[in-house]
């Protein structure tokens, strides 16, 4: 995720050319400036390319952190399935079946990817998964892949959700609905298709446009006006819609505060993101705020690369993040690319609130199926109350600044804006929920 909306930033592994990378406090008030520009109505992501390596034979399910850093020379503590389970308490079989069995997670994307399925089945064989289940579904009609323009961030993107929806819930179906195209109204539709024909109870938009821009006197706020009924529809029938928070920090680049939609609509689940501390050498007691500004982890061996979104909204009540989970580049999540030909091909890490939307969809269909129901919105209905019990953990380190607006937002005790109410112990959340 570059400093726009969203992204994905994704490192190269193995000799790889490049890659690409619930209660809420009210919002307050934010200066807008007297000619804000015009939007062109497309949600957006921008992968940010570096380079790595790894070496392949050392790769395989009890891969830790800890290796990762041994094998960067201290520049990155990756993450793997058996990693973020342990991070975040989160169960690999319930009731003697895999965890997510009998859900589907259901993920939003444009474009698509070409090898989705096939790149799905090598992450699930490399790191000891069960076999995946996925159904791809074209609403809008399938597109014609080209490999140019926003096509390959997509793909990108489309690949860190299935997977990590897979490594959070490998037992769950996955419903991949995509969109035709990047444009705000073919995305919103996939969601309200997805709605519609209930695929499942849960569902992940790993995207997002900066509020200021939907907010925009040029804007026409019609579609996003639509997808705010669908948003309703889906919380009314117990859906769980999450969202990331964005990937440019308090400001989204423009100078001042403001959030980013559909993180910021009250019936989504806005995920913020942190450093993940569990085995990653971080010397930090527990997550952090993911603020490469005001705080680069590690050696920063890539420079500052972004910082998790949470402001006050301009257009709507919401006022940040609901809850967060890992999204630092530094502890990026391991996840395979096969669409780019070549040696290029191969295992790659992402960071980004980007892999935390598919990933707490996921965690929020293993609790569903352990306790044998829907759970709704978990922004509004149980984060706070999750809080107090200690069991979403209080983010209390970093702050969300930004090259482009020092008076970002710091994690403090309780709710704030950059992570929410906390990251997820998910153990605690089943038995709190049973």
């Amino acid at each position: 995720m570059k400093r726009t909306s969203l992204v994905s930033l994704a490192l190269a592994i193995a000799g790889a050319a490049a890659l690409a990378v619930g209660a809420t406090a009210p919002a307050t008030a934010a200066t807008t400036p007297a000619a804000a520009p015009a939007t062109s109505g497309v949600y957006t992501v921008h992968p940010i390319v570096e380079k790595a390596t790894l070496a392949t034979s050392a790769l395989k399910p009890s891969f830790t952190p800890a290796d990762c850093l041994a094998q960067t020379g201290g520049a990155v503590a990756c993450q793997t399935p058996q990693s973020i389970r342990a991070a975040y308490d989160i169960p690999a079989t319930i009731n003697g079946v895999p965890a997510g069995t009998g859900q589907t997670v259901v993920i939003v994307d444009a474009f698509g990817s070409p090898t989705v399925a096939s790149d799905l089945a090598t992450f699930s064989q490399t790191f000891g998964l069960p076999a995946p289940h996925l159904t791809v579904y074209y609403p809008g009609g399938k597109p014609t892949w080209n490999g140019r323009g926003t096509q390959t961030g997509w793909a990108e993107e489309t690949s860190l959700d299935v997977q990590w929806a897979h490594a959070v819930a490998p037992g769950a179906d996955i419903a991949l609905v995509v969109a035709a195209n990047d444009h705000g109204a073919s995305l919103d539709n996939a969601v309200r298709y997805a709605v519609d024909n209930r695929l499942g109870n849960v569902l992940s938009m790993s995207y997002g446009e900066a509020d200021y821009l939907i907010s925009s006197p040029h804007a026409n706020n019609g579609q996003t006006t639509q997808v705010q009924k669908t948003f309703a529809t889906a919380a009314a029938a117990g859906m769980s819609l999450f969202a990331s928070s964005g990937d440019d920090g308090s400001d989204n680049g423009a100078g001042y505060p403001n959030f980013g939609f559909p993180a910021s609509d009250p019936n989504v689940t806005a995920v913020g993101g942190t450093n993940v501390w569990a085995g990653s050498g971080l010397n930090k007691p527990h997550d952090t705020v993911w603020g490469d500004y005001a705080d680069c982890p590690l050696t920063c061996a890539f420079g500052v690369v972004g910082e998790t979104g949470g402001a006050p909204s301009l257009f709507l009540p919401k006022g940040g993040s609901d809850v967060a989970y890992n999204a630092s580049v530094y502890t990026g999540v391991l996840t395979y690319l096969g669409f780019l030909g070549g040696d290029a091909n191969g295992l790659y890490y992402f960071g980004g609130t980007s892999a935390g939307s598919p990933q707490w969809a996921a965690l929020t269909a293993d609790t569903i199926q352990a306790v044998g129901h829907t759970v709704g919105n978990v922004g509004q209905r149980y984060a706070a109350g999750w809080a107090a019990k200690g069991i979403l953990f209080d983010v209390t380190q970093g702050s969300n600044i930004t090259p482009t607006y020092s008076g970002g937002y710091s994690a403090t005790a309780g709710w704030d804006r950059p992570t929410g109410w906390g990251t997820p112990d998910v153990g605690r959340i089943i038995a709190d929920l049973r």
